[in-house]
């Protein structure tokens, strides 16, 4: 297992937590901007616990088919959970590697109609190539679409979290996520998300802003440590250890004057082309 799939795996219960006011809208808003309609046969990348994979089913109805793939089985299982809740049969979350993920015989020789990564395409190695394998499994029409921070989002959060962090784990800096060369810094722009996703083989890119203002709230700032990639500020402390940064948290939080938490997103959609006549 991956050191990501670990990481989110063990952040499932809290992840979840954050799908009302984090995950959930840009699900939603990604689904509406993709156009998912019935019939459709959607490929969800990097699903989660399914914020976007979900919606995308109720938007396809009995027709249609999602394929909700992540690395992270204990995340996949909430979706699982969520969709029989919502009695949801046409719905398939699983754990795969999306970088080798091929589909299976139920989507058509054309390819899927949709695509949605949800805050997923920047986690991927090899971005690029990744993401232009998985456009290759849409068929030419068909709508592909992505959910990024914007620039500067989650930022006064994030330093927060670090700085508490550095302070209770001395070799935290040394293996720290390094933001400034993230893949997401190259594409965190309304133009460079719109160029990117040009780049990928589409045409009609359409990128909109989703405003998300979160009140930072106790119990929210820390579902953000424990329930995202930030848990690896975590790694290795005990209970005591863990219980001590949420309490610096908090306390580092008020004297910040930390009110809302910056999560807004970018919300990218495009079509893929044609290709070239032949002769």
């Amino acid at each position: 297992m991956s050191e990501t799939a670990r990481t989110f795996d063990s952040a499932s219960t809290d992840f979840d937590t954050l799908t009302p006011v984090l995950w959930g809208p840009a699900g939603q808003a990604l689904v509406f901007q993709l156009g998912v309609g019935p019939g459709d046969t959607v490929l969800d990348a990097c699903c989660g616990a399914g914020a976007s994979a979900v919606p995308a089913a109720m938007a396809t109805g009995p027709d249609g088919r999602v394929h909700g793939v992540d690395i992270a089985d204990d995340l996949l299982e909430h979706g699982r959970l969520l969709a029989e809740a919502r009695a949801l049969t046409n719905i398939d979350f699983v754990c795969s590697d999306v970088t080798r993920w091929e589909p299976p015989s139920d989507v058509p020789e054309a390819g899927y109609d949709v695509l949605a990564i949800s805050y997923g395409v920047f986690f991927l190695p090899d971005m690029d190539i990744a993401f232009s394998r998985l456009v290759g499994q849409v068929r030419p029409g068909g709508r592909v679409g992505v959910t990024v921070w914007r620039s500067e989002s989650m930022a006064e959060m994030r330093d927060a979290v670090f700085d508490v962090a550095s302070r209770h784990s001395p070799d935290f800096a040394r293996r720290a996520p390094d933001y400034d060369h993230s893949p997401l810094r190259r594409i965190d722009t309304p133009a460079a998300l719109g160029e990117w996703l040009g780049a990928a083989g589409t045409h009609s890119v359409e990128v909109r802003t989703l405003s998300n203002l979160i009140p930072a709230t106790e119990d929210l700032c820390w579902a953000l440590v424990a329930g995202t990639g930030w848990r690896t500020a975590l790694s290795g402390l005990d209970a005591g250890q863990v219980a001590s940064v949420r309490q610096d948290l908090a306390e580092t939080i008020t004297t910040r004057g930390i009110h809302t938490v910056d999560a807004t997103t970018l919300v990218g959609t495009a079509t893929v082309r044609r290709p070239p006549p032949s002769g």
